[in-house]
This record gives C-alpha cells, sequence and structure tokens, in this order.
C-alpha cells in the first residue's frame, strides 16, 4: 500500500526516467525489432533491398505501413533506426540506474557497453556509410568511384577543349518531384539557371518513330522519355529529366533531355563560353589511386563457383606506390575506405584477354565498431562467468561446512 502511494507520489519525470529504464519497455523494442525484421524480409522479396531498407531502416523515416504480396497491410509501425534508438537510451539507462555497481557486476557492465557501443556503430553506419563500386581494366589506374544508387546532374564548364569546374546537383533534391512538377536551381556561380521537370526515378529516352508516347511526355530533338517501373536492384534504376536553362532575369532558354541511359552529355554555349550538361551516378574522388597490375580468377572444377577471385593492385598516394593483394574476404582498408572484390569481366572473356575488375568501395567510419564491440562485450561476459565461476569454487567448503 505503501509503496503503490510512493509511486503516486512519484515527479513525472521520474516516472519516464522508470519507464525508459524498465525491462518492459526492453522486451516490446526487441520484439518491434523481430516483427520488423521478419517483414522486411519478406517485403525485399518483391520490392528490393535498397528500397526495403530505405523503408524500414533509415533514420528519414518515422513510421511506415508494411506491404505483403503486393498488399498494404493497415498498420502503422515505427521505422527499425527509431525503435534502435529507444533501445539504446533504454539500455542506457538501465546500466546507469538499475545494474548493481561494484567489483562483482563489472562484468556486466563492460558487455552492457559494449553493446550500447554495437547500437552506436549502427547508428553511424546507417547515417554516414556511402557505398559504390570501382571498375578498372588491368594496366589502367583510377581515383574514382561511382555511387551505387545517388545520381547528379553535372554542369561542366569546359576550357580549351577539357573539363574545367564542374557544377553538381544531387537528385535527391528532385525524387519528390510528380512528372508535371518543375524545381529552379539558383546556380551561383554560373550566367545561368536551370529548371529541372519531368524527373522521373527510371526511364529511357525514345526515339518519337519507335515508341508510342503520352500527352504529357515532351519530345525535344525527337526524342521523349519513356517511363519504366523502378527496378528491384534499386542501382539499375536509369532516372531521367528534362532541364531548361534560364538567364538570371527568367528568361527561358534551350531545353535539354537528360538521361544516365545517354552516351554523350548535352553542350550548350553561352558568351562564347561551353557548358556541358549531364545526369549520371555520382562519383568519389578517392584519396589514392588505384593501378591495377593483374586479375586472376578460377571456378571449382565443372562449376561456376568462385574458387579464387584476386586482384594484385598498387595504391599510389603522394608520390609513393604499395603493392597490394586483393581477394574474397580480404579486402584492402585505407583512409576510412574499404575495397572489396566484387565482381570482373568481361565474362565471355578467352584466355589471353585483358580483364577489368570490379571493386564494391565502401567509406564507413564505423566500419570495425561492430567487431570491436563484440570483443568488448565478450570479454565482459567472460569476466563475468569466471568470477562467477571462481565465487562458486571459493564458496564450496563454507558450504560442506554449514551442510556438515
Amino acid at each position: 500500500m505503501e509503496s503503490s502511494v510512493a509511486n503516486r507520489n512519484k515527479p513525472l519525470a521520474a516516472k519516464v526516467v522508470e519507464f525508459l529504464s524498465g525491462y518492459a519497455l526492453a522486451c516490446i523494442l526487441m520484439l518491434l525489432l523481430l516483427v520488423l525484421t521478419w517483414l522486411g524480409t519478406l517485403e525485399q522479396v518483391d520490392r528490393g533491398l535498397f528500397v526495403t531498407v530505405k523503408k524500414y531502416f533509415s533514420y528519414e523515416t518515422f513510421f511506415l505501413f508494411p506491404e505483403i504480396k503486393g498488399k498494404l497491410v493497415p498498420l502503422p509501425l515505427p521505422s527499425a533506426f527509431w525503435v534502435g534508438a529507444v533501445f539504446f537510451v533504454n539500455l542506457a539507462l538501465g546500466t546507469i540506474l538499475r545494474v548493481r555497481k561494484g567489483w562483482k557486476t563489472i562484468g556486466v557492465l563492460i558487455a552492457h557497453g559494449g553493446m550500447l557501443f554495437l547500437l552506436l556503430g549502427a547508428f553511424v553506419t546507417q547515417v554516414f556509410s556511402e557505398r559504390g563500386n570501382m571498375a578498372i581494366t588491368e594496366g589502367e589506374v583510377s581515383n574514382v568511384a561511382q555511387h551505387y544508387f545517388d545520381h547528379v546532374i553535372e554542369v561542366t564548364e569546359i576550357a580549351d577543349g577539357k573539363p574545367a569546374k564542374v557544377h553538381v546537383i544531387a537528385t535527391r533534391h528532385l525524387e519528390d518531384l510528380q512528372p508535371d512538377d518543375e524545381r529552379l536551381f539558383k546556380m551561383a556561380n554560373l550566367p545561368f539557371d536551370l529548371a529541372v521537370s519531368g524527373y522521373r526515378v527510371n526511364a529511357r529516352p525514345v526515339s518519337v518513330s519507335q515508341g508510342a508516347r503520352g500527352p504529357a511526355e515532351e519530345v525535344i530533338d525527337g526524342f521523349f522519355l519513356q517511363a519504366r517501373e523502378p527496378e528491384v536492384e534499386a542501382e539499375r534504376n536509369m532516372p531521367g529529366a528534362v532541364v531548361e536553362v534560364r538567364a538570371k532575369d527568367g528568361t527561358p532558354g534551350e531545353r535539354f533531355l537528360l538521361s544516365t541511359a545517354s552516351f554523350h552529355p548535352a553542350t550548350l554555349e553561352i558568351d562564347g563560353k561551353l557548358y556541358a550538361l549531364n545526369l549520371r551516378k555520382a562519383l568519389w574522388k578517392m584519396p589514392f589511386t588505384v593501378a591495377l597490375d593483374n586479375f586472376t580468377h578460377e571456378f571449382h572444377p565443372g562449376t561456376m563457383r568462385p574458387k579464387r577471385f584476386e586482384s594484385e593492385i598498387r595504391r599510389i598516394q603522394d608520390g609513393r606506390e604499395e603493392p597490394v593483394l586483393i581477394k574474397m574476404n580480404d579486402p584492402m582498408r585505407r583512409q576510412g575506405f574499404t575495397f572489396f572484390q566484387a565482381s570482373w569481366g568481361p565474362q565471355n572473356a578467352a584466355p589471353g584477354d585483358t580483364l577489368f575488375s570490379v571493386f564494391e568501395v565502401v567509406r564507413n567510419p564505423a566500419d570495425k565498431w561492430p567487431e570491436w564491440s563484440l570483443y568488448v562485450t565478450g570479454v565482459g561476459l567472460l569476466v563475468h562467468f569466471l568470477m562467477k565461476l571462481v565465487l562458486f569454487i571459493t564458496n564450496q567448503p563454507k558450504r560442506r561446512v554449514r551442510a556438515s
């Protein structure tokens, strides 16, 4: 009776902290994570991995409605990212307020610290990591990687026949546009602005003589953008858009049809200066150069199962060269970048043909955090169980004395 009265008299802040640090909330959160992972696994079969991960695990999503076999389930669920964030708070408060402090629980405290570090690494990975690829032919070099999913509209200033300065518009600023919408981008360092309309996540430029177009599809130079369903593998999407060059006073200028499916950029000349317009996947510049000297591939006899894929490269930086061997499950890590052996080609190459190697490039500040967190958690559990074992052994004589 007295305890219930005491609970009612607790300040609201104390009740909130008690709930946030409680076991009941921890159980609810772990159940939610289980359900979200299960639903996401089912949904990614139809919608693709990238779209599903973005829907269920992105920090940009707060609530979502699951889909099973294309049918919407009218059950709002929180994003797994924010469930994990609340779980982090729950575990941290539980460690601080509920776990008994003393030398007997030092192992438990260390293990909890490792789990908090693991969750923190997951948050950093979700927010800051990027993935792409770099393809290099034997004997050639590269210092740029191509993003898997992000695209950009590039405006390149041409000087003496060479690219001089590149201005970039990220297509994430366009993804919310409907086909009839338009968005104006003020280009502060250029003598013109760009108005982008008709943006589509996946489209192909088609000649009017080869395809039937809808009434809303604009024809430019005999071509129009034919919309297609987004690919299940999102990295295969080819966005397209119509771009209008406008003078600074708003006067309309030339209109261009841009698409990542196009082989050549659009060009225009203003005040005697040449510019190139292009829509392509975003590029990252590496802090070093990679030279591919040799690629080797072997398959298990009678199968197409890879036995050995490895690339002999040279990492070139500040005038120094360092040989590195990149193999399956043995990537190269350098300055926050990780290079995995991902693929190769051409697939129909004959013996003696020049090959190219494809590396998956990952930039993740928390790349090794999960591994380190497992070490910390493992040490904490080992300390805890060893202490329990020592206490059990040392207390055995006392138990025998009491029993006698």
